[in-house]
């Protein structure tokens, strides 16, 4: 079982995210009030903490939404995670790995800054299932 660190949400597409502690993960949808909503495989976006330290550790200056993901994560190994594992986020939500990873088809100001960037191989992105409110503090925890 991990735990969420950061809900983050931003106005468009290509841009970092702000962490605003709580949202509404909305069925088939995504978090209300984010750019990348949609009915569509890629609704939420998730990273791992672990990941971002890594970065920290190469010097860059970065934190939770700087890599445009919507949940950030801790204590829980996300790129281990099977296509169609199914998560539990708060006590509501219930989401579906959907993909691992992704392409970068432009290199952003991170690549540019460290000569690599984490999300496109140790971020995930869910579908929701089922949905719910989310905040800082919650427990994630795969569902068997």
């Amino acid at each position: 079982m991990g735990k969420i660190v950061a809900v983050c949400t931003s106005p468009k597409k290509g841009m970092r995210k702000k962490n605003v502690g709580e949202g509404l993960l909305v069925e088939n949808h995504g978090i209300q009030g984010d750019a990348h909503v949609g009915d569509w495989h890629r609704q939420v976006s998730l990273l791992a903490l672990e990941s971002i330290e890594k970065m920290q550790k190469m010097g860059l200056d970065v934190k939770p939404g700087d890599f445009a993901e919507n949940l950030t994560t801790e204590g829980i190994d996300l790129v281990s995670l099977p296509i169609g594992t199914k998560l539990k986020i708060g006590e509501q939500a219930l989401g579906e790995v959907t993909q691992i990873g992704k392409e970068c088809h432009t290199r952003c100001a991170i690549y540019y800054q460290a000569g690599d960037c984490v999300m496109p191989k140790e971020g995930i992105f869910i579908r929701v299932l089922a949905g719910g409110k989310v905040k800082v503090g919650d427990t994630i925890e795969i569902q068997a």
